[in-house]
């Protein structure tokens, strides 16, 4: 989920590409921003694409 919102997908091509229901992304993607303390889609967004360039780079 994180990995997919980090690449700048939408809440419905994350849920076709997943197979799931709209509801349920922004739900998954609304359980995220506590654990991860981001405010916002865009900072969740953020981070996402950080983590995946820090995995890249190791």
């Amino acid at each position: 989920m994180l990995a997919l919102l980090g690449q700048g997908l939408s809440n419905a091509e994350t849920a076709a590409e997943l197979h799931l229901g709209v509801t349920t992304v922004k739900t998954h993607i609304a359980n995220l921003m506590p654990k991860t303390g981001a405010t916002n889609r865009v900072r969740l967004a953020v981070l996402a694409t950080r983590g995946l360039t820090e995995r890249t780079e190791d």
